[in-house]
Order: structure tokens, then sequence, then C-alpha cells
């Protein structure tokens, strides 16, 4: 195979002849070097016509995707939604796990034992962030000096989970199911009588929320406290300090205990029942 003449190659012309009907048949002769020529002259102008399109008209939103302010500001707003979802999807499941353990908590309160061990406890679970002792309280002196005077064996009294006045008195018809104690955050929370924790949690609205199952059909709750000190299963005496005051939960306004007494399933006013009230 003979090598390739360039300077041959380049002296070489193209004929064109082109085939219409209409007019006359013409034979155009034309060399390498000018059809070159010519075609770069014909790309360069159709790119500065198509580069002028792109830049001056809204074809560029159609042909090309560009990542400009208004897609980075979406895809901000698209990494945030998941990071929602997220937490959503993981504040749901805890929710839920709440919900079951109020329902046992519910169940237990209707049943006549505070055995500690029941087997429906093996579904509750407690997440405590310390826990303080909360013995050598002066109500524990009180109640067993009270119980060797004048009360029964069998017979129940309540006396003020925590030191402050009340600013909310008993309203079921407005859905206020108990009493608030007007008191600084921190405030230690006594058990109003011994009894059984059959919960102790965070509820949304509530906040950290301790509910004890006390005998003859009673129950009292302790919400929006800052810390709970006692945990589920856990056995209380009169006067032990089961949390702290806080301000925890949608509904709560300010510091305070919101402090409720059940009987027989169905809120009672605390005041007519609290021994200590005044």
């Amino acid at each position: 195979m003979s090598p390739i003449d360039f300077n041959r190659l380049k002296r070489s012309s193209i004929y064109v002849t082109p085939n219409l009907p209409i007019i006359q048949t013409k034979r155009y002769k034309m060399n390498l070097g000018a059809l070159f020529t010519v075609f770069g002259i014909y790309t360069f102008f159709v790119a500065v016509v198509v580069i002028t399109i792109l830049a001056l008209t809204p074809a560029k939103e159609i042909i090309f995707i560009l990542e400009n302010e208004e897609l980075t500001v979406q895809k901000k707003r698209i990494e945030e939604l998941e990071g929602k979802i997220v937490f959503l999807s993981s504040e749901i499941s805890r929710l839920a796990s709440t919900n079951r353990r109020l329902q046992y908590a519910i169940i237990l309160a209707g049943t006549d034992s505070l055995d500690s061990n029941s087997t429906i406890y093996d579904s509750l679970r407690f997440n405590a962030q310390s826990k303080l002792p909360g013995e050598g309280s002066i109500l524990l002196a009180f109640r067993k000096l009270w119980e060797k005077i004048s009360l029964e064996e069998d017979s129940t009294y309540f006396v003020k989970p925590i030191r402050g006045i009340i600013t909310n008195d008993f309203h079921p018809e407005k859905g206020h199911m108990g009493i608030d104690f007007g008191v600084k955050k921190g405030t230690p929370i006594s058990a109003a009588a011994g009894g059984l924790v059959i919960f102790s949690d965070f509820i949304p609205g509530f906040g950290n929320t301790i509910i004890i199952k006390h005998k003859n059909d009673y129950i009292t709750k302790y919400q929006h406290c800052s810390l709970l000190i006692k945990k589920e299963r856990e056995s209380v005496k009169q006067g032990e300090i089961i949390a702290l005051s806080g301000n925890t939960g949608s509904k709560s306004t300010g510091p305070h205990l919101h402090f409720e007494l059940w009987y027989n399933g169905k809120p009672v006013n605390p005041k007519k029942h609290l021994i200590n009230i005044y």
C-alpha cells in the first residue's frame, strides 16, 4: 500500500452536480481547502446563533437543566422536608409506644392488685434521666404518726404533693380534671399517698407525668414535671419524693404542678380529699 500524498490530496477538487428537474444541471468545482473553509465558517455561524439563543431566550430552560439559585433553594427545602419526615416518623413511633403504656396503666388502675411483679409490666419501659434520694421527708413522719393515732388499716388519705398555692381549681366541666399548684421549677413533688407507680414518662400535652395507683381504687397524677425520679413498677411511700416540678408539655403555661385524683375511674376534687390542703 502506497503512502498518502497530502500535497496531491490538497490539490484535489470536488465536483457537485445537482440533480434538479426544474433548473439546468450545472457542475460546481471546489477544492478541499475551500470546502473546509466554508464548513468552518458555517459551523462557527451556527455556534454563534445557538449560543445567542441560549443566552437571550428561555430556550436554555428547555434544553438544559441548569442548577440555578431557585433549584438550589428547592434542593434545600427537599432536604429539610426529608429531615422532618424522619423526625416525625420517630416521634410517631415513640408516641405509639407511650399510648400503649398509658393503656396498660389504665388497665392496672382498674385492678385490685398492686403487685409490681405483674406480667403486664413486661411491655413498660422507662427512660430515667437521673434519680434523687426520697427518704427522710417530714410528711413520712406525719404519715406514721397519723396512722398510729386515728386511721384504720384499710383507709386511704392524701396529703399535699407539693408546697405551693393553688392557682387553678378543679373544673371538670372545662376539661380541667385537677388542681394546679403554682411553684418554681425544680420544686420537689411528693407522693400524696403510698402506692405503686404504674406510669412514668413523657406525654406531649402534659409533659413528664407520673401516675400512682393507691389502694381502694384511687389514682393520683402528677404532670408537667421537669424531672421524673421514680420509675414504673416502683412502690412509693406517702411523702416520698417522686419528681421535680417544671413546665413541660404543650398545655403548660408556666412552671407548676398539675395534680389529679381519680376514684373508681372518675376524677374527683382533690381539695376535698387532701387533709392538709390549707
